[in-house]
């Protein structure tokens, strides 16, 4: 019954979500019908399980989802994603359509940028350009999921986005973790990725099939009142988050510990991934700002940008930080003790394997990378650790593991970010998750387990 009790939950959980109804209201409620179920006691477990560790992840991640939102709604604001994305895509032209969209959302999402911010940004562009090469647009979404949900996310080294920055919390690292296998990872998923979205071209173009008519929510015109951005200026702001990042966070390491001393279980090492990113982010929107200003133009658009993205931030962190509290309850069920001795078991001897199913699932279940992964993590993230030294597995590498699995099942239909995507290219699930599902979901996967398997070989 224990088990069944979080089986239940879990399921009601994973409907709700891919029915569009918000976490934030039925993670609650879904985290006290499996308290109720295993016998527990409702409100203590509400208010200081629930509340308090969700709180607690919002406590230490909040400037990064705000100050995210900022920089992505600014960059928007200015024309700088804009610019950026255009001159990528018509530089190689449309013979190479599909390496221009996924190179756009790539490098801007690496930069730092929102994926909902980039998808907004890069599909007017991409529409037309599809259009243009008389490619299926049932086919776009996948494409712009290659970029915006695999190797920008979670694999190259440095990436500022959420996903890479959750792990360092529990193992001890920062964002340029385990770089050769990350950027490895990264290559093979862009490689394997872009060579399948050609076959499915190849596929479609030998059977007739082109752009196609009567799409809803088409682009009206790609031009617009923006003034045209330098695309060197326009990529400052990027450049400016990720070498700062880098800079920041081997820096902070060696300032005086003197300085942290008196805040119980702080150490420079453990806080220097988010104080670089903060930093880094905050100098970013103020270059951006700078660069786009003769398109923001006025103090009212400023603040309507600033304000924009600090609302979309609340909204993500809220979301991820109920997913957190509900793993927390969940976790501290007597049911849990099972499945994560489970969970656990499965390759005793390889933690890899195990951290990698473990994080794929929870991810699938909550339809969030960042909520499963943090789940895990928060669970068996000690374990894994203690495992992994014993094993001789660095945790540079179980970091990289961690944030690469976080990028597999979390794809699945029910995925907000999903759903965004395909609302915004005016497509359906049956028309476009097939190709989604290939690039988010199946390729990162099976790249994950890939490298461990080659690791456990050649270690």
């Amino acid at each position: 019954m224990q088990v069944f009790a979080i089986v239940i939950s879990l399921l009601l959980l994973t409907y709700v979500a891919y029915r569009g109804y918000s976490v934030i209201v039925f993670a609650p409620i879904c985290a006290v019908l499996a308290t109720l179920l295993s016998g527990g006691h409702l409100l203590p477990t509400y208010t200081q399980v629930f509340l308090v560790k969700g709180l607690a992840f919002a406590t230490s991640y909040f400037p990064v989802f705000l100050l995210g939102a900022i920089f992505g709604k600014v960059m928007e604001t200015g024309g700088l994603a804009v610019a950026i994305a255009d001159w990528i895509m018509h530089k190689l032209g449309a013979k190479a359509t599909l390496v221009g969209i996924v190179l756009s959302t790539g490098i801007l999402g690496y930069g730092g940028v929102s994926v909902f911010v980039i998808g907004f940004a890069v599909y007017p562009l991409g529409a037309a350009l599809f259009k243009e090469a008389d490619i299926p647009k049932r086919l776009l979404p996948g494409t712009l999921a290659l970029g915006l949900f695999t190797f920008a996310m979670t694999c190259f080294p440095g990436t500022p986005q959420i996903q890479n920055i959750i792990p360092t919390k529990y193992f001890g690292t920062d964002s340029f973790a385990a770089p050769v296998l990350g950027t490895v990872a990264g290559l093979i998923i862009m490689v394997v990725g872009l060579l399948y979205l050609q076959m499915r071209v190849k596929s479609a173009k030998a059977k007739g099939e082109g752009y196609g008519e009567g799409h809803i929510n088409e682009p009206d015109e790609l031009a617009s009142d923006h003034k045209h951005v330098n695309p060197a200026l326009a990529a400052l702001p990027l450049i400016a988050v990720l070498v700062l990042n880098y800079v920041m966070t081997k820096a902070i390491k060696n300032w005086d510990p003197e300085m942290v001393s008196k805040f119980k279980g702080i150490t420079l090492a453990g806080v220097a991934p988010i104080w670089a990113l903060i930093v880094s982010l905050v100098v970013g929107v103020i270059i951006a700002i700078i660069v786009g200003w003769k398109n923001i133009k006025t103090e009212k658009n400023l603040q309507a940008a600033i304000n924009g993205g600090a609302a979309g931030s609340l909204l993500a962190i809220m979301n991820t930080s109920s997913e957190v509290g509900y793993g927390s309850v969940v976790s501290s069920l007597p049911g849990f003790a099972v499945v994560s001795n489970f969970l656990m078991g499965i390759f005793p001897s390889n933690p890899l394997v195990s951290e990698a199913i473990t994080i794929n699932v929870l991810a699938g279940v909550t339809g969030s990378a960042s909520g499963g992964m943090s789940i895990a993590l928060e669970a068996m993230g000690a374990h894994y650790l203690q495992a992994g030294v014993a094993a001789g597995i660095s945790p540079e590498v179980l970091h990289k593991i961690a944030s690469l699995s976080s990028g597999g099942f979390d794809s699945l239909p029910h995925n907000g970010a999903v759903i965004t995507l395909l609302a915004i290219c005016g497509l359906t699930h049956k028309q476009s998750y097939r190709d989604i599902g290939v690039i988010s979901v199946l390729i990162p996967f099976a790249t994950t387990f890939v490298l461990i398997i080659l690791m456990s070989l050649f270690s």
